[in-house]
């Protein structure tokens, strides 16, 4: 028997006194009193539980405010914007001058049922997180697919900066190549300035390291050497060290799936530099502490290459052809050295120092050709000795 019955039988049905009862149980006679006053007023009623609520709240969310975080959230998300609630307060503050929590509107649509619960993920404090101290200090970059209106597959190259997510550039390409990762580049650069690192993952267009070293520095390479800029690399597995332009890309496709799909590429492009001025500028980020990236890029000084890549060295053994010639690439392109047909078939080992090519006889050590390498020539021919006048 519950404490309340208690006091209820020996007071109504015993005829005890309140005090009597108030004694006997250690309560207090004003308890006493409410309880059977209750019970005299709405009989088996008086055992339920009633609700701690209190009669006024005056700290309450007004009811049209409560309206108004309903109605961004939907705005938001059919724009194919972020809608969660530190977006949502940032919001209010920008264009409604008001000051809302972000825990409480978070639970305003919770109440609305317009949170709808994640899935158990990978603990933060597991992820190792690094961040860029200057802007341009690190630069991250990174493609990813994008299907046109008639189901044709693009691909868009994006680069940003690590310190404040500042989209650096953003382009659309039927399929990405090397010249097209070194043409958005230095577009890029030409705008902001030389980072003074790139990190990437470990795709063909950035880096040739995993490729056995046969075809030495692609394009992209080259030119990061050529600027001094230090070159980084995730390892094979491992897409979280590029976390910051996999999660730009995330709001990226989200922002264009809320809008009709692009017909041409033309078309493409002109909504990646509508969501890229948005994003840089109209967006805040959590991260930033409600920032906007271009509001992070513009606080400091931008940081600027300070080393070198150096020598480009290696080693390559190969076999001269039928018609006297080698092939070698560099820079991400092909070149034929001729050595001439009477050394057809005969192996050689190559000594490479970025554009210094030395051509020795595998077997007996002879130099049989030593040359500067023209970069905008695809033959390289032999040099003819002059005849005495």
């Amino acid at each position: 028997m519950s404490r309340a019955r208690l006091v209820i039988t020996a007071v109504v049905l015993e005829g005890r006194s309140q005090a009597e009862v108030a004694r006997a149980y250690g309560l207090s006679r004003s308890w006493v009193s409410r309880l059977v006053a209750r019970y005299r007023d709405v009989g088996e009623a008086a055992f339920e539980p009633r609700s701690r609520r209190p009669r006024s709240s005056p700290q309450a969310t007004a009811p049209q405010i409560v309206d108004l975080i309903i109605e961004l959230r939907a705005k938001l998300l059919t724009d194919g914007m972020d809608a969660g609630a530190r977006t949502i307060a940032w919001h209010l503050a920008q264009h409604h001058d008001l000051t809302i929590a972000p825990a409480t509107i978070w639970r305003h649509m919770k109440t609305a049922g317009l949170i709808t619960p994640a899935p158990k993920k990978r603990p933060r404090t597991s992820y190792i997180r690094f961040e860029a101290t200057l802007p341009n200090e690190l630069w991250q970059t990174d493609f990813t697919h994008v299907r046109l209106a008639d189901g044709t597959d693009s691909e868009v190259l994006t680069f940003i900066d690590d310190h404040s997510r500042f989209v650096a550039a953003c382009t659309a390409h039927d399929r990405v190549r090397g010249p097209d990762v070194v043409t958005t580049f230095r577009a890029a650069i030409s705008e902001h300035g030389v980072p003074a690192a790139v990190l990437s993952d470990n795709g063909m267009v950035f880096t040739t390291r995993l490729a056995g070293g046969r075809g030495g520095r692609n394009a992209f390479q080259s030119e990061l050497a050529r600027l001094h800029v230090e070159q980084r690399h995730s390892r094979p597995n491992h897409p979280t060290t590029c976390g910051k332009v996999e999660r730009v890309q995330q709001t990226l496709k989200k922002w264009l799936a809320a809008r009709p799909a692009a017909t041409t590429l033309h078309d493409l492009q002109r909504l990646l530099d509508q969501w890229r001025e948005h994003y840089n500028t109209a967006r805040p980020h959590t991260s930033l502490r409600g920032r906007t990236p271009a509001a992070a890029y513009t606080a400091k000084a931008k940081a600027h290459p300070h080393g070198g890549a150096g020598t480009h060295e290696r080693v390559r053994h190969d076999r001269i052809d039928n018609n006297g010639k080698l092939t070698l690439r560099v820079h991400g392109r092909l070149h034929h050295i001729g050595i001439g047909r009477t050394h057809a078939r005969t192996p050689v080992i190559m000594l490479i120092a970025d554009h210094d090519i030395r051509i020795v006889h595998a077997i007996t050590g002879e130099l049989l050709r030593e040359l500067i390498l023209d970069p905008t020539r695809d033959y390289q021919p032999q040099q003819r000795n002059k005849p005495d006048p």
